[in-house]
């Protein structure tokens, strides 16, 4: 039977934290949060919330995802889908965080990085499943 590229170390991974996508995606969010926390009070429930939601979301959709997998590959890859969604939101918004000085050069790029990792590794996992 086929595992949908969800190994861990020869044995099956039996819950989503264990795919290092979510880890990846967990440890970058746990980093927006913290640096959010230092906005502009005027940002706190407007862009920084946003950003905190959009990160957060990449994670959720893919536990509540894999959650679904063993009934319906199909459920599973429509969450990849979203996560996917989300994390091209974060994006778009820490460019907005750079653009109003927010964060510096270096945080933007170090992001971007990420999210264009996690990005291509939800995009793998999804194609894994068809």
């Amino acid at each position: 039977m086929k595992n949908w590229g969800m190994e861990k170390h020869g044995g099956y991974v039996g819950r989503a934290r264990d795919l290092e996508v979510y880890k990846r995606a967990y440890a970058v969010s746990l980093e927006i949060h913290k640096a959010t926390l230092a906005f502009p009070k005027i940002e706190q429930y407007a862009l920084a919330d946003q950003l905190r939601r959009s990160s957060k979301a990449i994670c959720a959709n893919l536990a509540e995802g894999f959650a679904k997998q063993p009934h319906s590959k199909a459920e599973f890859a429509r969450f990849i889908s979203m996560a996917m969604g989300s994390c091209s939101e974060v994006e778009t918004w820490i460019s907005y965080a750079s653009d109003l000085e927010y964060i510096s050069k270096t945080q933007l790029d170090r992001w971007q990085q990420f999210y264009g990792q996690i990005y291509g590794m939800l995009v793998n996992l999804r194609a894994a499943l068809k």
